[in-house]
């Protein structure tokens, strides 16, 4: 029986420098909204016909992004190595923006806090249409998947 969705999900801290409390709060709740409902469907048959569901690990090196796809029980199924440079400007707009919200939370005022906010949700959907596009024929995902898999994407650029 089919069960294409991610059960687990694991960044490889080794990539990571440091994270603001912000930063960890915004990790938290896109792993905590992912597991609650996802759609994840790697399109590769597999020999028994394993369909999920799914434990997924992201690293990022030299610019790649690394996929870990493995079954529910840990075994690896496959790995995906994808280019980023597409990513790089709206990853590199998503902090800067986020670092705009997270200042105007503290001081500015709610019409100007939605302004940013507003910006911030127009890169942030422009990226998961993106990151859609950049898994099509490879892993069948929904928006709101994309939305979390990119901020967790985002969680792994940081480098200090």
């Amino acid at each position: 029986m089919a069960d294409p969705r991610i059960i687990d999900i694991q960044l490889d801290e080794r990539t990571i420098a440091w994270r603001s409390l912000d930063i960890e709060q915004e990790r938290r709740i896109a792993i905590f909204d992912l597991l609650e409902g996802n759609v994840f469907r790697p399109l590769r048959q597999h020999p028994d016909g394993y369909a999920g569901p799914y434990r997924l690990k992201l690293s990022v090196e030299e610019g790649r992004l690394g996929l870990e796809i493995a079954r529910e029980d840990g075994a690896p199924l496959e790995a995906l190595i994808l280019g980023m440079a597409r990513f790089r400007r709206p990853i590199r707009d998503y902090f800067a923006i986020c670092d705009s919200y997270f200042q105007a939370v503290k001081a500015s005022s709610p019409a100007q806090i939605e302004t940013i906010d507003m910006a911030r949700r127009g890169i942030h959907n422009e990226a998961s249409e993106m990151l859609v596009e950049k898994l099509q024929n490879k892993i069948e995902v929904d928006f709101d998947t994309a939305r979390r898999l990119f901020t967790l994407i985002c969680v792994l650029h940081i480098k200090g």
